[in-house]
């Protein structure tokens, strides 16, 4: 799903939705009432306030590179068609089994993907887990949470700071903030977020820093991505360098097909640039296109490490 216009700010069509966030609000709250499964290992919940892309993925990532031990990563697998509790492995599952994010995750820990959150940790705890980092959840209560990150898009904050459907929150920030040990905002404070936060609720800063297996200076490109916020790696691209001649925004969560290979590579010929894509959207894509891109990858550079690591260690 693309994320509506809308949801950026609070006219027309967000007024005439905003009644309807109470139903939101009221349902989030009745959900959150419930008592949430004590597994005996240290969880770790990377979330939001929202729905979209905030960054929980690249942060959960980081946190098990950290983590020492036998670490698992535990989501709900968007878009995947198996209920789960499964484990993932690469060779065995695809996108569209247990949702991109998953196998993402399984390329730096044993991932189990699950839309029963208690079930899955449960398997974590049976295949040796020792810590479990949540991918998303903080709306879930199955799970009791030793740690809650609440993650913000510096450049996108809360949107128009209205429920759903009238805006991207799943319940208010204040109160989501309330269930969370500390912040990590990504990127500079562009729209005030941290505003909305408790004044005592500690803040760690990260910053995207992109990288490429090819250099990309003055290198004509073609850049894609189906992601909840597409703009932000359309900048990454343009950071290391290339020189953007095309870029096409696909849904969050896009499947790609035949046709979006054959148009992609067509442009790609046609214009002589390169296809460069995310690592999100690589796992996903037919053969023939995967052999033609370059992924740019993006990993997390905080301003405190120390700040991090005593928390992920307390």
């Amino acid at each position: 799903m693309k994320a509506p216009t809308f949801w950026t700010r609070r006219g027309p069509t967000a007024q005439l939705l905003r009644p309807f966030g109470l139903v939101t609000r009221l349902a989030t709250a009745r959900r959150l009432r419930k008592p949430g499964l004590e597994i005996g290992v240290r969880t770790i919940c990377v979330g939001n306030a929202g729905v979209g892309g905030a960054g929980k993925t690249v942060v959960a990532l980081d946190i098990l590179s950290r983590l020492t031990g036998h670490p698992f990563a535990l989501t709900r697998g968007y878009g995947g068609s198996l209920s789960g509790p499964l484990l993932v492995e690469r060779g065995l599952h695809s996108p569209a089994e247990v949702g991109d994010e998953a196998l993402l995750l399984a390329d730096v820990a044993p991932t189990v993907k699950s839309r029963d959150r208690a079930a899955g940790a449960r398997l974590a705890l049976a295949e040796g887990a020792t810590a479990i980092v949540m991918d998303d959840g903080l709306q879930n209560p199955a799970v009791q949470k030793d740690l809650s990150l609440l993650v913000i898009d510096g450049g996108y904050g809360f949107g128009n700071g209205l429920l759903l459907p009238a805006g991207p929150l799943r319940e208010p920030v204040e109160v989501a903030a309330q269930r969370c040990h500390a912040a990590v905002l990504i990127g500079e404070d562009e729209t005030g977020a941290l505003a909305r936060l408790p004044a005592s609720m500690p803040v760690l800063r990260a910053h995207l820093v992109p990288d490429c297996a090819e250099p990309l200076g003055r290198r004509p490109v073609i850049a894609f991505a189906g992601i909840g916020r597409p703009e932000k790696f359309f900048r990454s691209v343009l950071s290391l360098g290339a020189e953007l001649v095309a870029q096409h925004a696909y849904p969050d969560h896009h499947v790609y097909e035949a046709r979006d290979a054959s148009a992609l590579l067509a442009e790609a010929a046609y214009k002589g640039a390169k296809l460069v894509t995310t690592a999100k959207d690589f796992v996903k894509l037919p053969a023939n296109l995967r052999a033609a891109c370059l992924v740019v990858q993006a990993h997390l550079a905080w301003e405190d490490e120390m700040a991090l690591e005593l928390l992920l260690s307390a």
